[in-house]
């Protein structure tokens, strides 16, 4: 991972999200968000140093559609995985009242989302800077 800005420590608690390095490789855009970020794991120290193990990189929408193009996930795809990661548990043998309301917070932020979107259509102002 190349040196980040800044680094995400939010997701951290134990075992393997100890080890999940997230940085945040870009500056904030124009409504200060950032756009990309790096998912790395962190395999130890050798020989005094940080090793690394870069996952993927996850690069969002950067400005608008109608002035910059299709370039980038949007939060709701993020989320929509996410969904479906805690829909498969729900369904197998790890299903809990704790993914159940994780899977309902996560559904209720793509159903707040999609109710801006569509607010935003209805305005046609979407896919702009206006607000």
């Amino acid at each position: 991972m190349i040196d980040t800005p800044r680094e995400l420590t939010s997701h951290k608690v134990t075992g393997l999200n100890d080890a999940i390095v997230i940085g945040v490789l870009d500056e904030p855009g124009s409504g200060r968000a950032n756009h990309v970020y790096q998912v790395a794991l962190d395999r130890g120290p050798y020989a005094g140093l940080r090793v690394l193990d870069t996952l993927c990189t996850i690069r969002f929408q950067n400005g608008p559609i109608k002035e910059a193009g299709l370039n980038g996930l949007s939060n709701e795809a993020l989320l929509a995985i996410v969904a479906d990661r805690l829909e498969g548990f729900q369904s197998g043998p790890f299903a809990s009242d704790d993914n159940e309301i994780a899977r309902n917070l996560v559904r209720c932020a793509m159903q707040t989302l999609h109710r801006r979107t569509k607010e935003r259509m209805a305005r046609n102002v979407e896919g702009t800077h206006q607000l």
